[in-house]
């Protein structure tokens, strides 16, 4: 830890409920959520131009798109998955692309989408601020703390649901890296942060998009971070750390090789071209955040 890069960020944007689930869409533009607004947002992060590209009566997170360019868009509460259709913004419809009630346990969360359009989508798995509330935060970090899991939804470009993956201890961001072994045979693993397990986990990506191999990629407990959204960053993720004002890059076995500050905790991240995205807020807490907008977006540019 001693060793890694440190740096800090500069505010682009503030005014936010609680920003989540970011991502580079096909223009070139920075995607993400607000919560609490019910809103998604395109923001030109040369320009600061920012766009509302749909909202409704519901929380968005995960972000991701189909082939064709269609948005996909996780709808938190009713735990299903919401396709943007129609190219004219006067006339865009959000449409259901999938249900994932039966197998999501508690409020759908993150989402990745990978190039064929199969989307991984993960959930709370149980009430976590309830438990916060009833228990305290730092018993979460107690060695015999053992929360419920949660299952990760794999949705196929059709709208079909099936499970990929059981137990995850609050499946949340997930990242799309090489394998460096060459074993799996979509070329790809896929990591996902397990946020109250500490922990990034990693799978082995089959041709259809199930997955395999299930191991710990990175256990990140000793450095206090909950890994929420992450981000993948060539051989690493970059990785929110949910607990603190600052975001990580961590490669396999939990070497962390960067840190960049921010003003306030990390909940989600992103890799926009030349820069590393931060969406931050004072808590994650809906008492705390939907109130009032203390969300902001930081960046930092690499290299």
């Amino acid at each position: 830890m001693a060793e890694a890069q440190k740096a800090s960020t500069t505010v682009l944007r503030d005014g936010l409920h609680f920003g989540e689930g970011p991502r580079r869409g096909p223009d070139g533009r920075l995607f993400y959520s607000d919560f609490y607004a019910g809103e998604v947002h395109a923001l030109d992060l040369t320009t600061g131009e920012d766009e509302v590209v749909v909202a409704f009566d519901g929380q968005p997170s995960g972000l991701g798109w189909l082939p064709d360019g269609r948005l996909l868009i996780v709808s938190m509460l009713d735990r299903t998955v919401r396709r943007l259709e129609g190219d004219d913004p006067e006339n865009r419809a959000l449409v259901l692309h999938a249900d994932i009630s039966d197998i999501a346990t508690f409020h759908a969360n993150d989402m990745l989408v990978d190039g064929e359009g199969r989307a991984y989508v993960g959930n709370f798995g149980f009430d976590l601020h309830g438990l916060i509330d009833d228990i305290g935060i730092q018993r979460l970090l107690e060695p015999d703390f053992d929360p419920q899991g949660a299952a990760l939804a794999l949705v196929q470009p059709d709208g079909s649901v099936s499970v990929v993956a059981e137990d995850l201890k609050f499946p949340n961001g997930m990242a799309l890296l090489p394998d460096p072994t060459g074993e799996s045979e979509s070329g790809n693993i896929l990591v996902a942060a397990e946020t109250i397990a500490f922990r990034l986990t990693s799978f082995s990506v089959d041709r259809n998009g199930s997955l395999q191999n299930r191991r710990v990629w990175a256990d990140v407990k000793e450095f206090g971070i909950a890994p929420d959204g992450i981000a993948g960053d060539g051989d690493g993720v970059w990785v929110a750390a949910a607990l603190q004002p600052a975001a990580f890059r961590v490669t396999e076995g939990g070497k962390i090789t960067h840190r960049v500050e921010t003003t306030q905790t990390v909940f989600a991240v992103a890799v926009v071209d030349d820069h590393l995205v931060c969406l931050t807020a004072p808590d994650s807490n809906p008492r705390v955040v939907k109130p009032d907008r203390l969300g902001k977006i930081e960046i930092y540019k690499l290299n």
